[in-house]
């Protein structure tokens, strides 16, 4: 099941909208606290985002902009605010479609479907700068190069793309990876780490996985 998350700070809209979505066949998160909006979004792992841009805290305009430079899923932005500024500037932020309320059900609902179909046919494949990733074979192109990544190795680039501009902590690629952080060396993820970097370096990829001192990985993807 397709999965949705409203971010919409107008509780009884939010509930329309989680009633639509959930009455055609999508399983829907309504996101209700803005304190920290975008880790709870995330955390709902959705196939869509249906995003406002008037929030409190960080705008609409912010989270678009944060949540495309990790390519992970489509946005639609759906507001009150009906300037062609508006509507260019969240294009231009990387929105996938722009509507404005009020919006009829049957359009809303069309406008996602196109959005979800689009993006079902690439969900395999996520983005970091001119890096490519096939989540399903850890296949990695990078200009006129490709390799096939080991699953580990592959997991772990994927961890890192994902979270990208952001930071990978140990913990959490080790259940990323392994499942569990229990019984496990710390020197098996050093050890895969390294081997990593140097399939990367096969490619041209080189000192792009960076070590953050106590807190753990990131990718540096300037320049590539």
């Amino acid at each position: 099941m397709e999965r949705i998350s409203i971010a919409e700070d107008d509780p009884y809209l939010r509930e329309e909208l989680v009633l639509i979505f959930e009455k055609n066949g999508y399983a829907v998160t309504g996101i209700s606290s803005f304190a920290d909006a975008e880790k709870d979004i995330a955390a709902s792992e959705p196939d869509l985002l249906v995003l406002d841009l008037n929030l409190p805290g960080r705008s609409g305009f912010e989270l678009c902009r944060s949540f495309k430079l990790r390519n992970t899923f489509p946005i639609l932005i759906l507001t009150a605010r009906d300037t062609m500024a508006d509507e260019l500037k969240a294009i231009g932020l990387g929105a996938d479609d722009f509507l404005t309320k009020p919006c009829r059900p049957e359009r809303l609902l069309a406008r996602a479907a196109r959005l979800l179909e689009t993006y079902g046919r690439l969900k395999s494949i996520i983005q970091c700068g001119n890096m490519s990733l096939d989540t399903d074979t850890y296949k990695l192109i990078y200009g006129d190069k490709h390799l096939i990544l080991p699953e580990t190795e592959g997991k772990i680039l994927r961890a890192l793309m994902e979270r990208h501009p952001g930071i990978v902590t140990q913990a959490e690629l080790f259940e990323n990876v392994w499942g569990t952080s229990e019984y496990l060396d710390e020197n098996i993820l050093q050890v895969n780490m390294t081997r990593l970097r140097k399939s990367l370096l096969g490619v041209g990829l080189k000192d792009c996985v960076v070590t953050v001192r106590g807190q753990g990985y990131c990718l540096e993807v300037a320049g590539l």
